[in-house]
């Protein structure tokens, strides 16, 4: 993992709910009282992390396919998948290096709205693993997390295309748990019955990852 930061920087005062517009989705984690999970600090930037750089995506030809325990297997182009109906949420965000950038609005669409479209999960289906394009990376997680109300699949942040730097054109975006189960570069998402560890999990870090219970490693 290596890391750098862009211009991109917050102003000093934390992002608020109650300042947002009608229609954005708050993240249940935003309304905490102290919204910085312990052993975290809060940055202003906007980091750049990942495995091993990012990859080269062509929209021409990227794809996102939705498979494993589902109703009926779907996949997208660019074209069809911005198509989509779309949703706001606004989320903290916290990796598990010991950052939390806090008050970020993302646009995308809804895990939900994904999963309606391959006409549901079956039912012994508990658990998702995220696929990405770098290099066949992959992040797994409960499909509870997968399918709250705060998570989505974005195509932008803060009103701006996400960057190939920070997971554009599309990442998976999961607020209640640590930025690496928010997978960059997204290409697949496989509905499974049983869990099964992804490229960090299979490193050490924790097959959960939740920040407010410092999941950061071990089983």
């Amino acid at each position: 993992m290596f890391g750098k930061s862009d211009t991109k920087e917050q102003a000093l005062e934390i992002p608020r709910p109650e300042d947002l517009p009608a229609g954005v989705i708050v993240s249940p984690d935003t309304l905490r009282q102290d919204r910085v999970p312990p052993g975290q600090t809060r940055t202003r930037k906007w980091p750049v992390l990942d495995a091993s750089g990012p990859p080269r995506i062509d929209l021409g030809s990227w794809r996102l396919r939705v498979s494993g325990l589902v109703c009926k297997e779907v996949e997208w182009t660019w074209k069809d998948f911005t198509a989509l109906p779309r949703v706001r949420v606004f989320s903290d965000f916290h990796c598990v290096t010991r950052w939390s950038r806090l008050g970020n609005i993302w646009e995308g669409v809804s895990t939900r709205e994904v999963l309606n479209r391959a006409g549901g999960a079956r039912p012994e289906a508990r658990f998702v693993m995220a696929h990405a394009y770098d290099r066949g990376w992959s992040t797994n997680l409960p499909i509870a997390d997968f399918l709250a109300e705060d998570a989505l699949i974005a195509i932008s942040h803060g009103g701006e295309p996400i960057t190939l730097e920070h997971g554009g054109p599309a990442r998976l975006i999961v607020p209640r748990l640590y930025a690496r189960k928010s997978a960059k570069w997204l290409t697949g998402i496989e509905m499974m019955e049983r869990d099964r560890p992804g490229f960090w999990e299979a490193n050490g870090y924790h097959m959960h990852g939740d920040p407010w219970a410092q999941e950061r490693f071990g089983w």
